[in-house]
């Protein structure tokens, strides 16, 4: 018996094997499909852009060098070493991101008003593709131990006691936990009766690569129009199309080159002809979500949680801060340590985080409407976003800076994604969460502090020294999904500390 089954073996059933196995847990994913090839999860179609919260997670688990490299000459924004201005502060990204279609100019970004960042060597996003992702997932998955089945076909999920079962044809795959990463029309979900609910669509949305006749006739980007919306991208031939017709085409209907030009012609007002079509695929805003992440030993994680259109390439970034943040809680269920509570706090942190996402998407397909009201709308909103604060903004959205977590302290940087600090010896907080342990990081001169985690050396790393830049901190404890758990002054309470780590890290080992 496994600890864990994993159904699902995308980029978020993948970053959860990886984080539970890095813990030390048995791990076995199932995946439907017979390959891990295939042409919609390479570029262009499968481009996705990973954030800044995304990109701190592999960084953090030293796949960040990697991703690069299967990413190709794919886009990075952000610099490896942000320099700073005549006033000491960090460089601006060069990220620029969008709302309803409206382009974000990072120009106006005011990077000294987001949260807590300090310069550090990952890149702010990272423009790459499914395929690179799941391959350096895979990759890393394998060296941990992790089994992956792929051909296999979740039909049944049952629980007994202490364990749950997953039944594929003939095929029983029992663990002592379930999670479904198996995407919007998950099996798992349906299969354990999980309640889902939201919103139907507005739209039905496509993305193709195809040869066209006169191809200048589309402008480059986004564009809003009267009867819709499409963007050409910089690629040969890559179109993508929203058609408002309340998501009625979406999977109903072959997607004959004839379709796809008529929507076209309609949402461009142009006369542009469609070629040859070498890939297409169909989506819409459906934006659902399940009313609990868990029932009995079977948890949801990603799209199999949590459905919204692509609308800001938030669906994957959401998946993989589902998957980090349950990989240490589940793995410490497992191996018998966890404090009372813990893995519930999985739903309670995530499941706001995914229902904000859903608004977030939907504000923009309201925006976008082809309709009189939904264009006085985007004229108002064209010049918010073209302010500083409302550029900031929507670029903390979409970077994932704006997430915080309540646990229940009023520092402000409990709760958030902690900073990366860096000792005076060039080590940084990065380098020192590659083993999925968390971390206290004693900047003060009071070395008592290592008495708070002895005992949990086999969960907690202590590192001690000078700071770079400290943010006038005295210590912080990081869980080991990079979230700072604790904060503590220039002369921390070392009780604080003590309660945060039973809190967090259960009794000591």
């Amino acid at each position: 018996m496994h600890d864990v089954v994993i159904v699902g073996a995308g980029p978020v059933g993948l970053a959860l094997a990886c984080e539970l196995g890095l813990a030390g847990c048995s791990v076995l994913v199932l995946e439907r499909e017979p390959g891990p090839g295939s042409p919609l999860r390479s570029a262009p179609l499968g481009r996705r852009g990973l954030s800044a919260a995304s990109v701190e997670a592999f960084y953090r688990r030293g796949l960040m060098e990697p991703l690069l490299t299967a990413s190709g000459d794919q886009e990075v924004f952000g610099t490896a070493a942000p320099a700073a201005d005549e006033a000491g502060a960090p460089a601006r990204p060069r990220f620029v991101g969008h709302f309803a279609g409206m382009m974000v100019d990072g120009d106006r970004v005011d990077v000294t008003a987001l949260p807590f960042r300090l310069p550090g060597p990952a890149p702010e996003a990272v423009v790459t593709d499914l395929a690179a992702v799941e391959t350096v997932l895979s990759g890393q998955a394998s060296r941990l131990g992790v089994e992956i089945r792929r051909g296999v076909t979740v039909s049944a999920v049952s629980q007994h006691g202490e364990s749950v079962v997953a039944r594929a044809g003939t095929d029983a795959y029992e663990a002592r936990w379930l999670v479904g990463c198996d995407g919007g029309r998950s099996t798992v979900r349906r299969l354990a009766d999980f309640e889902f609910v939201g919103t139907e669509p507005q739209f039905t949305g496509y993305t193709m690569q195809a040869a066209l006749a006169g191809p200048e006739r589309l402008r480059p980007g986004f564009h809003l129009t009267p009867t819709g919306m499409y963007l050409r991208m910089p690629s040969d031939g890559h179109i993508a199309m929203m058609d408002f017709d309340g998501g009625a085409f979406d999977r109903s209907q072959p997607l004959t080159r004839d379709h796809l030009q008529t929507v076209l012609r309609r949402v461009s007002g142009t006369d542009v002809t469609i070629g040859e079509v070498r890939l297409a695929s169909s989506f819409t805003d459906r934006a659902m979500q399940t009313t609990s992440y868990r029932r009995g030993r079977v948890l949801l994680a990603g799209d199999a949680a949590h459905i919204h259109s692509p609308l800001g390439g938030q669906g994957l970034n959401t998946g993989i801060g589902d998957a980090v943040n349950l990989g240490w809680k589940l793995a410490a269920t497992v191996h018998g340590y966890a404090p009372d509570g813990l893995l519930d706090t999985y739903a309670a942190e995530r499941h706001p985080i995914g229902a904000a996402v859903l608004d977030w998407t939907r504000a923009q397909v309201a925006t976008m409407r082809p309709e009189p009201h939904a264009q006085a709308v985007q004229a108002v909103v064209r010049e918010l976003i073209g302010t500083r604060d409302g550029a900031t903004y929507v670029f903390e959205r979409l970077s994932g800076s704006w997430i915080r977590y309540d646990l229940g302290s009023e520092h402000p940087l409990v709760g958030r994604s902690a900073p990366d600090f860096r000792f005076e010896d060039g080590s940084s907080l990065g380098d020192l969460m590659e083993d999925g342990r968390g971390v206290v990081l004693d900047f003060s001169t009071d070395r008592r502090l290592r008495a708070s985690v002895t005992g949990w050396e086999g969960r907690i790393r202590y590192a001690a020294g000078r700071a770079a830049n400290d943010l006038g901190l005295g210590a912080v404890l990081v869980r080991p999904d990079g979230v700072v758990a604790w904060a503590g002054d220039r002369q921390p309470d070392r009780e604080g500390l003590a309660q945060a780590v039973h809190r967090w890290f259960g009794a000591a080992g």
